[in-house]
């Protein structure tokens, strides 16, 4: 992200289209593109200063409210994948995205990581086939 121009410069363009030149010419002389000379020359007019806005959005997090549930669902049921809690969360009225339960989660700290041998390997029907197919 670039950093925003210096306060100094704005206000020396300012300060030329305050003192009756047009926008074009101030922002030539400077250096600056056009749409910034009349940028800056509106916030000026409007709240008297040059100084950048803030840059950066700030979202609010959606799922804090729910945060309770959601650690208790995890606990509940270890296996729960991301698509099955986003699923659960808008049973409850909670319209959030696949990405939006992952960043929670992993600001949370947890992870949904595969483990080393599928749960299905478990089952005895499954465990005989794996045995059959190494004998081969």
């Amino acid at each position: 992200m670039t950093a925003p121009l210096s306060n100094d410069l704005r206000e020396r363009v300012v300060g030329a289209i305050e003192a009756g030149e047009s926008c074009r010419s101030a922002a030539a002389r400077f250096g600056v593109a056009v749409s910034s000379a009349v940028k800056w020359a509106q916030r000026y007019r409007a709240t008297g200063s040059v100084a950048p806005a803030r840059m950066d959005g700030h979202r609010k997090r959606v799922l804090e409210p729910h945060r309770d549930f959601i650690v208790e669902r995890i606990n509940q049921t270890p296996h729960l994948t991301l698509h099955g809690l986003k699923d659960e969360l808008s049973a409850r009225g909670v319209k959030v995205s696949h990405n939006a339960v992952w960043l929670f989660l992993r600001r949370e700290g947890r992870r949904f990581k595969k483990t080393l041998f599928a749960l299905e390997q478990a089952r005895a029907d499954i465990a005989r086939r794996r045995q059959r197919w190494r004998g081969w």
